[in-house]
């Protein structure tokens, strides 16, 4: 076996690419139709466990199909990054100064406009 041939790839990056296939599709697909979209060469019963995990961490919803299930994605990749920002902070007790923090990170072209999302500037 060679070196490439034991490599595994990290999990978010399959994640990513199934997540990829689904948003560009723009309707709900299989997972033989995901694994025929993603550019990387994996296994039927691959494609169908991130799915299925996917769908247990409500990143994607199915529903029921002739075989199987067709998967979509429950948000676009913007919900997605804000959906995980507000996990993040509800896995601490002292929501304030998680966002205290958060807050002084910030540059001033981020404040600027967080400023005025918070003033009802909407996107």
């Amino acid at each position: 076996m060679t070196e490439s041939d034991g490599e595994r790839r990290p999990a978010g990056e399959l994640e990513a690419s199934v997540l990829a296939a689904l948003w560009s599709a723009g309707n709900p697909m299989s997972a033989a139709q995901v694994r025929a979209a993603i550019p990387q060469p994996l296994a039927r019963t691959t494609v169908a466990t991130l799915l299925i995990r996917l769908h247990e961490k409500g990143v994607v919803g199915r529903s029921p199909a002739a075989r199987g299930f067709l998967y979509f994605p429950v948000a676009d990749s913007h919900g997605l990054t804000a959906r995980r920002m507000h996990q993040e902070l509800d896995q601490d007790h002292d929501r304030s100064t998680v966002l205290a923090r958060f807050v002084e990170g910030l540059g001033p072209d981020d404040e600027a406009e967080l400023r005025r999302l918070l003033e009802g500037g909407g996107q």
